[in-house]
């Protein structure tokens, strides 16, 4: 291990497939050790995971990582957001985790929307418009199905949440996760009673809101960490709200974060409420506001439009007027829960190449299509993009962004930006910094700048148009009652 100039942070990205866990330089950001840990998540229908393979992997991650681990002094847990975590009397979950992208509450959200005032009280309330990723959909279709394990749940979590308490032993979350639960009103930064009340959740079985900067708790005793008994615990956050951390954003700054989900989001001074609800108000984990829209079809679904068409993901071909939406789960932006993947224009002289790069393009549309509502009105337009996850680093995602948005897109060089954000705002625990001055400190957002290209209004045009018309079918899907 490298000598350190500062003392040790950890910080970790519980995401929807894996565990991983960076030991971080408080001084420097440089990262001294690492680990990682895969977990399983169900198919078919629903998308479950069993909150104890999250502890597990993460035991398993943090023990690569070495002695590194053991002499950090603080450690912060960012997890993936939204999913229903349901624990018993003992701690132990009383069924496996309902995740993000599990859509089966699509009805649930409808009714919720309608019987609480609609889309724009709703926006005006808790920021959000909820849809079937949210929490609190997810609570309401348990109720509905599983009416047992919801009578048997002691305590309800968030994903991030479940971490910290196995650290800690106490049940705590922060405001940016909380935030995408639906019961949490941005108004008031607390849980809405009334909400919880239609649902029929005890506001007893949720976890304390810590502050930003508030120490969550200490580790306490367990032979499965390779901790010093009496670490601090960080709050921790969703993992949108700590790759933001990660990234040091200063408001107005757009990030197009392309991963499992895609989502582009802004640091912002002003609480979001959009009643169209393709922009979900959330909070930031440092008091201010972090608007967002989301797609669940992004890396995972043109990757396996490339493997049916036998393609290497970079094997794209340009020149085609097809159009393909890769709606393969679903939709969220734009909200059609049932969708699934539609082709249109092929012709005879259509390529498997430019098959592949519609499914870019398609993914690509609806974020943009969002970006403008992300930002705020005063936002300079000519600001990098910047360019995050699993795919940026891929050649055709970085063209096909630059192509459609027709502005810089700047991609930071540093990796694993949720678990660089958790160790900032682990970091700033030791230093009393905002752990955003922490990263902007650690340069984590440097990183080489494409120029803009002229913006492709064609083929935005043409997607918006294939979309329009065919509204009606993706909302009525392939799924049987």
């Amino acid at each position: 291990m490298s000598a350190a100039e500062g003392p040790l942070v950890v910080g970790v990205d519980s995401s929807t497939q894996s565990t991983k866990v960076l030991v971080v330089d408080a001084a420097t950001g440089q990262v001294v050790a690492s680990g990682q840990a895969p977990h399983t998540v169900s198919s078919g229908d629903g998308r479950e995971s069993d909150p104890r393979e999250w502890w597990d992997s993460l035991c398993a991650a943090l023990h690569q990582c070495g002695e590194a681990a053991h002499e950090a002094a603080a450690v912060s847990i960012a997890g993936q957001q939204h999913g229903l975590v349901t624990l018993d009397a003992q701690g132990v979950p009383v069924r496996p985790a309902l995740l993000w992208n599990d859509v089966r509450s699509a009805p649930q959200a409808h009714r919720l929307v309608e019987e609480l005032g609609g889309p724009k009280a709703w926006a005006e309330r808790t920021g959000s418009v909820p849809g079937a990723s949210f929490t609190v959909t997810k609570w309401a279709w348990l109720a509905e199905h599983e009416p047992e394990a919801a009578r048997s749940t002691a305590a309800v979590r968030l994903p991030h949440d479940y971490l910290t308490q196995h650290l800690t032993g106490e049940g705590t979350t922060d405001r940016g996760d909380a935030s995408g639960t639906g019961w949490w009103a941005s108004t008031t930064e607390a849980y809405d009673e009334e909400i919880l009340a239609h649902v029929g959740l005890d506001p007893a079985l949720l976890p304390r809101v810590v502050r930003p900067g508030e120490v969550a708790g200490t580790v306490r005793d367990s032979r499965d960490l390779p901790f010093s008994k009496g670490t601090l615990v960080a709050p921790g956050t969703g993992d949108n709200a700590a790759a933001a951390l990660g990234l040091g954003l200063r408001p107005g700054t757009p990030v197009l974060s392309l991963g499992t989900s895609g989502t582009v989001y802004a640091v912002s001074r002003h609480r979001s409420a959009d009643p169209s609800g393709t922009v979900a108000g959330f909070a930031d984990a440092r008091g201010a506001w972090l608007p967002l829209a989301c797609t669940l079809n992004c890396t995972l679904a043109v990757d396996r439009v490339a493997a049916l068409l036998g393609l290497d993901r970079e094997a794209v071909e340009p020149g085609t007027s097809v159009t393909l939406l890769p709606y393969l789960d679903g939709e969220r932006t734009p909200n059609l829960p049932n969708a699934s993947g539609l082709l249109h224009g092929l012709r005879h002289d259509t390529t498997a190449g430019q098959l592949l790069q519609a499914a870019y393009d398609g993914a690509v549309h609806a974020l943009l299509g969002a970006l403008d509502l992300v930002l705020d009105q005063d936002a300079d337009r000519t600001t990098p993009l910047l360019l995050i996850g699993g795919g940026a680093r891929g050649t055709a995602w970085q063209q096909t962004v630059r192509r459609l948005s027709g502005r810089p897109v700047q991609i930071p060089e540093a990796r694993e930006l949720v678990a660089l954000g958790a160790a900032a705002q682990a970091a700033g625990l030791l230093t009393g910094e905002d752990p955003a001055a922490v990263a902007r400190r650690w340069r984590t957002a440097d990183g080489p700048v494409l120029e803009a290209v002229e913006r492709d209004e064609t083929t935005l045009n043409r997607i918006s148009g294939v979309l329009s018309d065919a509204a009606p079918l993706l909302e009525r899907g392939t799924r049987t009652p």
